[in-house]
This record gives structure tokens, C-alpha cells and sequence, in this order.
């Protein structure tokens, strides 16, 4: 079989091996490619910036700014656009000509950064520069998880310059790493690399967070709407939180409601938006389910970040993008950083429509954040020392349409009781709408926010690190299952790899990118692994006590039981159970126990569960 393109940066790829005639994200053969010769195009103007600074030569952020733009234009599921693209393409290579005539010494140049071609031959030269031309599998595998990590990394910087929030060090070394990956470089250099990646993209969500956190305050615990009101409304979705506080102004008064979608659905946690009577709430789910999502809707949608499923033609009129996004046929709002967008068009274009169909109604909560997390920091606390809270478990990530997928869901129902969920990114759709109860007060739901805000969890975990006195992070009750499938989940692995945490598990698969010569490096160092069954996974994780989900059982060993809750004891005693000391009674059952001691089995387990 021909093959016309080669893409296999997201876990939907086909046959999780690449995508080699069109895009399973729904990009065609052509578009594929034409990302391809852009992100070559920016490493090599990347690798002439890295030659200009060593001369002294200031570059400007506007040059910086492209270079992560770039980057993120060729995210899955973010520009379906071709003429975009090669818009974009000329830019760069237009760049790269006017730094390259600044250089005194151009000898050090690659063949690569001096590569020309004009718009006329890019869907051929396309063709011959994506990682299919990195003969070595190895070198292959580690050079894409670089360039997914540096993609992630790109966006995040993205979002945070936005919002005017600049870190030249983190731009400087993304070019320089981009660079990097047009050079021979051994394996050692480039896992090298790859950690240095991950050192990177903490540096960037921080900035991120930084960013949104100065402009639009903390997060608060927020229950969000996800019913409708009567009003024509425009839905947002992606994570450009500038893009919604300028719709939300530009709104304000018009009688146009503004509800989120998706990724988008946290900016309800921020103490800016709440001002806003018409910022109504949250509709549908997680982004593969846009094509309904986006039908029902009524209104017009406008998308600000990756996450754009090709529309449908029943609605694609009523699509608009702007940033990085873009597809052909839709509207886009132009707007560069620091610039106020014109959203005119798509409000009268509200006017005009059927207010949101129905699809669901209620309430959910979010809103936990590092701030909001920390403040409640002595409940959780003595949380986890009462035992009342065994583990934390960190679900976060990308959701995605594949039905393997809900297998997250069956495993957020059968978590043990006494375990808690972190959360960030769309991965929760697949179970914040469970009814999954609270541990003394603390939801069992723990929402951070977007895939921008993983930040939150790297910093929750390293103080409870610091309240435990604990010399290791991986010495928390924490654990990792992760769901990926883009992107900005690889930087985020990457940054959790970096802070040294450790036996993070992925799924639904592990990524095709990755060769079984690398993977064995992950899995040996880092104790990378993927998802089998609920069942099984479950035992792994938890032992036995996931069988009982979190509940004392009549076959549990009475040392196991005091092991997971100290207050057992003073249950013990109560119903006259005091050789507690004994080894041998230690080594019993409690349903033994209680026939030695002629108690009801049950009473005590009552007791106990209690």
C-alpha cells in the first residue's frame, strides 16, 4: 500500500503503528505533509537563531513567538488549513533568509538550516522530511519524542505569552533543542535531551500558571451549570483564556449567553469570570464528542486552541477559529498577541440563532487547584494520617473517542472508597459527572483544571512531599494512570519524568513513537508501563483491598486491617477483641478473630467500615 503521509504523533494512529494515507484526527495526506516541511522549516530557522545569538545578534520576541506558533499549528487536531499553513511555511522561511544575511560565519550551518524551496514545490519537498527520513529506529523514536515534548512545551509558552508573560531562557533552549534533532546526535546525547525537555515544560507551566493565575486569580471550588438558559448563545471551547475574557466583554450586555465546551470548561473556576451574569456554563463533554456537541448547540461555536474535529457541513458555517486553529471554509478572527480581536461577526451571528438544545442538566464541581488544594491542606492531611484517605490517584490527561476508553470510566467506579482522584485535562469527562461521594469533605473528584494546568498536580504532590517529610517523591501514596493522546500530554510526561516520579502508567496504548529499544529504557529506568484490564490494573495498584473496593472484608488479616487504619484498634477493644498484641492473633482472619472471641463477624466489619 502507498504510502502518502506518515503521522503517528497521537494515540488514535492507525493500527498504533502511523497514519500513512490520511490522518485518523481527519487531516488529509496533503495537510499532513505540509506540517511536516513546517516544522522542518522552523527547526532549521531554529538551528540560524542559535548560530545569530552566539553572534550576538538580538532576536526579537515576535521571532520567538513564531517559532512556538509554528509548533503548535501542527498539534493534533489544530489546523486543518492548507493555505494557512503554507501561509505560515513562507513566513518562516522568509525569517530564516533575513537572520541567515545578518550572520558573519554561515560554515557552521547545516545542510539543513540553508535548505530553500519555494511555495510552488512544498507539497513535494513535504514528502522528504518527515521522521520516516531518520533511517536509525531508535534515533527515529527519540528524535519524535523530543519534537511531540517540544510541541507540548510550544503551546503552553504560547498560551502564557498571550497573556504578555515572557521566559527568553525557555525560548531559547526549544530552539536550540529543535535544532538539535536536525543534528547527528547519539542515544545518550538525545535521552539527555529528552529529560532536559521535560526540565523545560515544568519551567513553562509554570510560567502558565503564573500568567493566568496574575490576570484572572486563583482557581476557586466552583459547581458549574451544564443545563441551558433561553438566551442565543455562542460556545467556546479549547484553552486560550485571553480569547474568552475578550468574548466575554465584547458580550456583555448584548443578550448573548457564553457557555464553555471541553478544555474550556475550567475557566469557571477564576475569580475574574464570575462577574459575568451571561457567562451561563458548560455544555457537552470532552472534544470527540463536538460533532454532537456543536449540532445541539444551536449557536455559533468559536474554537481557540487545538482540539477541532473536521465539522460537519450541517454546522461548519457556524464554526469560527482564531489563533493557531484553523480549517477551510470556516471563518477565522485574526488577532495577534497583545492585539484586542474584532469578535463582531460571531456575535451577531448569535443573534440570529435558536437558543442550546437541552442535552443534560445538573451541576459539577471543580476548581482544586495547587492554591485552592494547599488551603485545604491540613484536612488533607490528617486525611491520609487517619487513614480515611489511602491514596491519591492521579487521572489525568487527554480523553478520545476510542471505546478502549472507558475503561477510565469503569476504573473511577471501582477505585477503592478510600481513594481520591487528581484530575486535570479533558481525561475527567470520563468520570466527573460520576456521583463518586467525598472523604470527610474532600470530593473524590479532584479537578485542576485544562491539560495547562498538570502544573497543579506536580505542585500538590511535591508539598505533600514536603508536609510528609519524605525524602522521595515516589514515597507518596500517590498513583499515576494516565490517559494520553496528544501533544501537550507528552511534555506533561516529561515534566512528571524530570521530577523524578516514577511507574507512571499509560493508556489506552503506549505511544507508536516510542521503539521497543526505547521503551525498554523507559521501563527500566523510569518504570513506564501501560493499562491491561480494570481487574487487573486494579490489583496491581491496590492488592486485594480492591476486591473489597476499600472496605474491611471477614477474610482480611487483622495485621492488614490496623496496617490501613490505626483506628481499627479502638474497634477491636471495644467489642472485647484485646489480644492484639499477640503475633499469632495478628496473623488471623477476622472472621477467625471474631469466632475465637465469640463476636459477630458482622457487627465488627460494621463497625470497622464505619
Amino acid at each position: 500500500m502507498e504510502t502518502k503521509m506518515f503521522c503517528y504523533q497521537c494515540q488514535e494512529t492507525a493500527g498504533n503503528k502511523g497514519c500513512t494515507i490520511n490522518g485518523v484526527c481527519g487531516k488529509t495526506n496533503v495537510t499532513s505533509n505540509l506540517q511536516d516541511l513546517l516544522v522542518f522549516a522552523t527547526k532549521a530557522l531554529s538551528e540560524v537563531l542559535r548560530a545569530a545569538r552566539k553572534e550576538g545578534i538580538k532576536i526579537s520576541k515576535e521571532i520567538n513567538h513564531l517559532v512556538s506558533e509554528n509548533l503548535f499549528i501542527t498539534i493534533t487536531n489544530a489546523n486543518f488549513d492548507d493555505e494557512a499553513i503554507k501561509n505560515s511555511i513562507d513566513n518562516t522561511f522568509k525569517v530564516k533568509k533575513e537572520i541567515i544575511s545578518q550572520l558573519k560565519d554561515t560554515s557552521s550551518l547545516s545542510e539543513s538550516a540553508k535548505y530553500e524551496t519555494v511555495r510552488e514545490n512544498y507539497d513535494e519537498a513535504a514528502k522528504t522530511v518527515g521522521f520516516l527520513s531518520i533511517e536509525n529506529e531508535d534515533i527515529r523514536s527519540l528524535k519524535a519524542l523530543i519534537t511531540f515534548g517540544l510541541k507540548g512545551l510550544a503551546a503552553y509558552l504560547h498560551h502564557a505569552n498571550v497573556l504578555l508573560a515572557e521566559n527568553e531562557d525557555i525560548d531559547i533552549f526549544l530552539q536550540s533543542a529543535l535544532a538539535d534533532t536536525l543534528s547527528d546526535k547519539s542515544v545518550d546525547e538525545l535521552i539527555a535531551l529528552t529529560l532536559e525537555t521535560g526540565k523545560y515544560g515544568v519551567d513553562a507551566m509554570a510560567l502558565l500558571d503564573g500568567a493566568n493565575t496574575k490576570a484572572y486569580g486563583n482557581p476557586e471550588i466552583t459547581e458549574v451549570n451544564i443545563g441551558v438558559r433561553k438566551n442565543p448563545a455562542i460556545l467556546i471551547s479549547g484553552h486560550d483564556l485571553r480569547d474568552l475574557e475578550m468574548l466575554l466583554k465584547q458580550t456583555e450586555g448584548t443578550g448573548v449567553d457564553v457557555y464553555t465546551h471541553s478544555e474550556m470548561l475550567p475557566a469557571h473556576y477564576y475569580p475574574a469570570f464570575k462577574k459575568y451574569s451571561h457567562f451561563a456554563g458548560n455544555y457537552g463533554t470532552a472534544w470527540y464528542n463536538q460533532k454532537e456537541d456543536f449540532e445541539n448547540f444551536n449557536g455559533p461555536v468559536l474554537l481557540t486552541t487545538n482540539c477541532l474535529v473536521p465539522p460537519k457541513e450541517s454546522y461548519k458555517a457556524r464554526v469560527y477559529t482564531t489563533g493557531a486553529v484553523g480549517f477551510a471554509g470556516c471563518t477565522h478572527i485574526p488577532g495577534k498577541i497583545g492585539e484586542e480581536k474584532d469578535f463582531s461577526i460571531i456575535i451577531e451571528h448569535a443573534k440570529k440563532c435558536d437558543s442550546p438544545k437541552e442535552i443534560e442538566t445538573g451541576k459539577i464541581i471543580g476548581g482544586f487547584a495547587h492554591n485552592q488544594v494547599l488551603a485545604l491542606a491540613d484536612k488533607v492531611v490528617e486525611a491520609v494520617k487517619s487513614g480515611a484517605v489511602k491514596k491519591f490517584v492521579v487521572m489525568a490527561g487527554c480523553d478520545g473517542r476510542q471505546k478502549s476508553r472507558s475503561y477510565y470510566t469503569e476504573f473511577a467506579e471501582k477505585l477503592p472508597k478510600d481513594t481520591v482522584i487528581l484530575t486535570a485535562g479533558c481525561a475527567k469527562y470520563r468520570y466527573n459527572k460520576l456521583n463518586l461521594g467525598n472523604i470527610g469533605g474532600i470530593p473524590r473528584v479532584l479537578d485542576a483544571g485544562q491539560c495547562n494546568d498538570s502544573y497543579s498536580l506536580a505542585l500538590i504532590a511535591l508539598k505533600l512531599k514536603e508536609v510528609f517529610n519524605l525524602d522521595d517523591i515516589n514515597k507518596l501514596p500517590i498513583i499515576y494512570n494516565i490517559a494520553w493522546y496528544e501533544q501537550k500530554a507528552a511534555i506533561v510526561l516529561l515534566a512528571l519524568l524530570h521530577l523524578g516520579v516514577k511507574n507512571i502508567h499509560l493508556g489506552p496504548t503506549l505511544p507508536a513513537f516510542l521503539s521497543p529499544n526505547v521503551t525498554k529504557v523507559l521501563v527500566e529506568n523510569f518504570g513506564i508501563g501501560g493499562i491491561s484490564s480494570v481487574d487487573e490494573d486494579m490489583k496491581m495498584f491496590f492488592g486485594d483491598s480492591a476486591e473489597s473496593n476499600g472496605k474491611i472484608t471477614k477474610d482480611m488479616i487483622i495485621s492488614d486491617i490496623l496496617k490501613a487504619s490505626p483506628a481499627a484498634e479502638a474497634v477491636f477493644k471495644e467489642m472485647g477483641m484485646m489480644c492484639l498484641g499477640c503475633p499469632a492473633s495478628q496473623a488471623e482472619s477476622l472472621q477467625d478473630a471474631c469466632d475465637v472471641h465469640n463476636v459477630s463477624v458482622d457487627e465488627v466489619l460494621n463497625k470497622l467500615n464505619k
